[in-house]
């Protein structure tokens, strides 16, 4: 079966963006750090998968000058509903990999709030033109 999850990682960062202390806007000569990630590290749940569950949880990140999520400091900001889906959010964090923020050109520390979305999605009718 095919597990699969819809993120929009780079737009939701942008939207999302918070400064370094997560409470006031990023500064206009301020650029958001970018997901490096070719593949999602989010892995669905499965038995959320196999019951048809969707959901989305919203959380707050830390990433370091060097792109580096903090994994201790990652935290659910807004609870899915779903224990699992909150569990996997939070673990598969600790897997993304982002070029850094920058002010005025220099990397910097920077905390914002990333959603991440668990839907299913259709599989493909029939088969593929040749």
């Amino acid at each position: 079966m095919n597990r699969v999850v819809a993120l929009s990682l780079a737009a939701a960062l942008a939207a999302c963006a918070r400064g370094g202390d997560g409470g006031t806007p990023a500064t206009p000569r301020a650029e958001m750090p970018v997901a490096l990630n070719r593949e999602s590290p989010f892995q669905y749940p499965a038995d959320l998968f196999d019951q048809g569950v969707e959901g989305e949880v919203r959380l707050r990140l830390f990433v370091d000058a060097r792109g580096r999520v903090v994994a201790e400091s990652t935290r659910v900001a807004s609870t899915s509903g779903a224990p699992g889906f909150d569990s996997a959010a939070v673990r598969g964090a600790a897997a993304l990999r982002f070029a850094p923020a920058r002010r005025d050109g220099t990397p910097v520390d920077i905390a914002f709030f990333q959603p991440v979305i668990f839907r299913r999605l259709a599989a493909p009718q029939g088969n593929p033109a040749p």
